[in-house]
């Protein structure tokens, strides 16, 4: 499971982190790792019956980062965040990795967290990481 047995820290004393990748650089489908289903699989997200996608924005095409979560984490949507007033998203915490690579879906690659971004979405705390 990409959730479960994969390590948070890849160096903890050094606070290098775990990342994996659900969306990669470059591309459009909106993808996320599966809570209900056994092991976890990174599979595209569905909204009202139709699968997600993220436009472009000229020049680019898709994401223009790679897009993903921390492995080991989760956002409790019993737990009212302090610094949000809302609930978690009940998601794996959410990366955004802003070097140069282009990963593939699926990867495990080593980030160093730059900085936080607390959002509310639909109600719902959703913390976005910056990580490099």
């Amino acid at each position: 499971s990409p959730l479960h047995d994969i390590p948070l820290w890849a160096d903890k004393a050094a606070r290098v982190a775990h990342m994996v990748v659900e969306v990669p650089r470059w591309t459009n489908a909106k993808m996320e790792i599966s809570l209900s289903e056994p092991l976890n699989p990174i599979k595209q997200d569905v909204k009202k019956g139709a699968l997600r996608y993220v436009s472009n924005v000229f020049p680019h095409h898709g994401y223009i980062w790679n897009y993903g979560a921390l492995p080991q984490t989760w956002e409790d949507p019993r737990h009212v965040d302090p610094d949000t007033g809302a609930r978690g998203d009940n998601d794996p915490i959410d990366v955004i990795e802003i070097g140069e690579r282009v990963a593939a879906r699926g990867d495990v690659i080593k980030v160093k967290i730059l900085g936080t971004l607390a959002l509310i979405d639909e109600g719902e705390t959703d913390w976005k990481l910056l990580a490099i």
